[in-house]
Formats: structure tokens, sequence, C-alpha cells
């Protein structure tokens, strides 16, 4: 498997990324507060699959969330989710 940073957050599907976001222990208002310029209403439409953010935002809540988790884990989630 390839570790987390070598991920394109293209390859990254809505459901995933809602998972990501609970394994590492953050609630929408949590991203929030930790991501500046990214509101809960962004998370919300990413993990929908409504609206993407840029792949720069993406990127940033990638990382925001790899760093709670194992690269397994980051792997399984975007490889079978």
């Amino acid at each position: 498997m390839a570790s987390p940073e070598s991920l394109d957050v293209d390859d990254v599907s809505p459901r995933a990324w809602r998972l990501l976001r609970v394994a590492a222990g953050y609630g929408q208002r949590d991203v929030e507060a930790e991501v500046d310029d990214v509101q809960q209403a962004h998370v919300s439409m990413l993990e929908s699959g409504a609206r993407a953010l840029s792949p720069a935002r993406r990127r940033e809540l990638l990382e925001l969330y790899v760093a709670e988790l194992t690269d397994d884990q980051v792997r399984v989630l975007v490889d079978y989710f």
C-alpha cells in the first residue's frame, strides 16, 4: 500500500472523507475550528458528494485526519470505501 502522503485527493470518495474524519476523532464543527476558511457546511458538502473543496483544501483536510490515524487505517478507508 502507498503512504497517505501519496494519495490523490481526487481518489477519496465522499463516504471515505466522512469515515476518515470520524476515525480521526473530529466532528464537522471541530474541523471548522482546525482549518482556516473551512466551514462545517463545506465538510458536509464534501462528505455528501454535493460539492468538492479545492484540491489544496482537501489535501489540508487529509493531512489533519492522517495525523490521528495509522497509514493502514487511512489506506483501508480510502481503498475500500
